[in-house]
């Protein structure tokens, strides 16, 4: 039995499987329960899956549950039969030790899924951080048809006429109290005012980034990440996205046929031009993996460094989501790219067409939220990266360094771009937290910041603890940022321009392992080094004789595993064993009776 356009999905072979009558009743009886017909399942219609990740657990996801309504009514519409199901759900803000567990788990979930039950193409609901990679890490694993639909940025957040954006609100609060601008009951009120309703975060966080990913991959309709969470476009874009997934069932338009290695140079122009958020980094590579294409760690800084920061929207700029996707969005900022020579418009998209056909018309309607590429916010704003004796591989986002940090580090007459800082190193974020206000440390705007013990296996998960403050006593002399650096991530909200995800992190063996308060630690941006000042022969006898630095136990069996499977940050911390895994949905799982 095949589709109207000729096409036989594999869904038949559950429910019209000449061969084995038995099994198609099987299969078939228990849909029935709720009223399903057979006429539908065996119709030869595409059996759509509407992968939920919305719940009240996953609020910046919570969207979905009422979103999934409209896409059901695009995919009926277009002659699909959708099937809802939920995904483990992701909530950066909230699960402890570290969303960044969750990521690997919902990614293993949701392959056994898309592969193990009848279904011919799938919508990806996306929004909080970890949902949008885990969701395409699947997707290409499996490679059945894909979209992405995200739920949307919450709307922008006021407090007393000012903006404050979600997360970003925290992190600059966090130093106003330190400095004594604010109290706790205001912070407080300064953190709710951001999140004025559903959505994911308002500012160009992870959320925002990842799904800004999604679209300059190609695997979002156009204009599909910037929509607000309550606007009417975003139910709008719900139905259009399921009327084109059965479209592309009947086409066999694939993750495999999208994903490639220019399409992930488009993504890192992307998120080097929005001032997007260093997670994109891990999930990137991520992606890459499961996707099979060839992705160097030093493409950040050799395609996507030189470029202009466009975008302006906090944590990097002035404004939010709302006035951003007014302004015309992830396009707006696509076109510039394709007007400027640095896209590459030939790459395929789920809309069938190639990513420069999608860009026709969508130059920046407000030129103050997307400046012209040859008027940016600041030149040169991409990501470093950055290599030496305390790791291979460590990520920097330069969008977010300040005039004051610039003036401070970065501006020595004829040794520009290069400084010498003391460490002062922490095991953990509770060991910051006990004791950077001590008055012993003498930590002054000489010293530099190092978190370690926050990387995949040493947190475990990896944690967004290395954009530290400075002490309390530094802040109110009007010194509100020093460098700071560790083997874990920071969050996208913050405006802190710290070196990120060092691999090989402390607990596999990392050069921060020997590291001591008091070292210094000269960083070249130019030259893209950052090395211990420490002589060879002192190195070695500290990796001899030194303690290495204390790791928690895991405290739950999906924690253990997790420490036994997964990979650096620089590799996209994945479950390396599954990358052998690809395009499995091509062969049909034995029958279960």
């Amino acid at each position: 039995m095949t589709s109207p356009e000729g096409r036989r999905f594999r869904s038949r072979d559950w429910f019209a499987d000449p061969a084995r009558s038995d099994m198609t009743a099987l299969y078939l009886e228990r849909f029935m329960n709720y009223g399903l017909t057979p006429e539908e399942l065996r119709s030869g219609r595409p059996i759509i899956g509407i992968a939920q990740t919305g719940s009240d657990l996953s609020p910046c996801n919570r969207i979905h549950v009422e979103l999934a309504r409209r896409v059901r009514e695009g995919i009926r519409d277009a002659g699909g039969i959708p099937l809802e199901f939920p995904v483990h759900p992701i909530f950066e803000n909230c699960r402890r030790p570290s969303a960044a567990l969750d990521r690997n788990l919902a990614y293993l979930g949701l392959v056994e899924i898309l592969y193990g039950y009848p279904i011919d193409a799938v919508v990806l609901t996306t929004g909080c951080d970890k949902t949008t990679p885990a969701g395409i890490m699947a997707a290409s694993t499996v490679d059945i048809p894909a979209i992405v639909l995200s739920g949307g940025p919450m709307l922008d957040g006021w407090h007393e006429g000012e903006l404050v954006g979600s997360g970003t609100v925290i992190w600059r609060s966090r130093r106003m109290l330190a400095a004594g601008e604010i109290d706790e009951e205001e912070f407080l009120q300064r953190a709710c005012d951001s999140a004025p309703s559903a959505g994911h975060c308002n500012t160009m966080g992870t959320a925002s980034t990842m799904n800004a990913v999604a679209e300059a991959l190609g695997l979002s309709l156009p204009g599909c990440a910037a929509i607000p969470a309550p606007y009417r476009e975003r139910g709008q874009m719900a139905y259009a996205t399921g009327r084109r997934i059965v479209e592309m069932a009947h086409e066999d338009l694939r993750p495999s046929r999208v994903l490639t290695r220019e399409s992930f140079l488009n993504a890192l122009a992307v998120v080097s031009c929005a001032g997007g958020s260093s997670n994109a980094q891990v999930h990137i590579q991520a992606m890459a993996r499961h996707a099979g294409v060839e992705l160097h760690p030093r493409d950040w800084t050799d395609h996507a460094y030189d470029l202009p920061l466009l975008v302006n929207m906090q944590p990097a700029g002035k404004y939010l989501g709302e006035r951003f996707f007014r302004a015309g969005g992830v396009p707006a900022v696509m076109w510039e790219l394709l007007q400027a020579g640095r896209l590459h418009g030939d790459c395929a998209s789920v809309t069938g067409r190639s990513i420069a056909e999608n860009l026709q018309g969508r130059e920046a309607r407000d030129r103050e939220v997307i400046r012209p590429f040859a008027e940016p916010l600041m030149e040169n704003a991409g990501f470093l990266v950055l290599s030496g004796n305390l790791f291979d591989f460590g990520i920097m986002k330069t969008s977010v360094i300040s005039e004051a940090f610039r003036a401070r580090y970065l501006c020595q007459p004829g040794n520009e771009g290069v400084f010498t800082a003391r460490a002062i190193v922490f095991d953990g974020a509770e060991d910051y937290h006990t004791r950077i206000n001590d008055p012993a440390l003498g930590i002054d705007e000489d010293c530099i910041l190092v978190m370690r013990g926050a990387g995949p296996l040493g947190w475990p998960g990896s944690a967004e603890v290395v954009n530290m403050q400075p002490p309390d006593a530094l802040i109110q002399r009007g010194i509100r940022a020093l460098p700071t650096l560790g083997d874990g991530r920071q969050s996208g909200t913050a405006d802190s321009p710290s070196i990120l995800n060092a691999s090989p992190e402390s607990a596999a063996g990392g050069g921060l392992g020997w590291l001591q308060t008091g070292d210094l630690i000269l960083i070249d941006l130019k030259q893209g080094r950052c090395n211990a000042l420490v002589p060879e022969e002192e190195i070695a006898r500290r990796r001899r004789e030194m303690p290495p630095p204390p790791v928690p136990a895991s405290r739950s069996p999906w924690e253990a595993l997790y420490r036994e499977k997964t990979g650096q940050l620089a590799d996209g911390a994945t479950l390396d064993f599954a990358l052998q895994f690809r395009r499995i949905a091509e062969q049909t799982p034995r029958h279960n009776h």
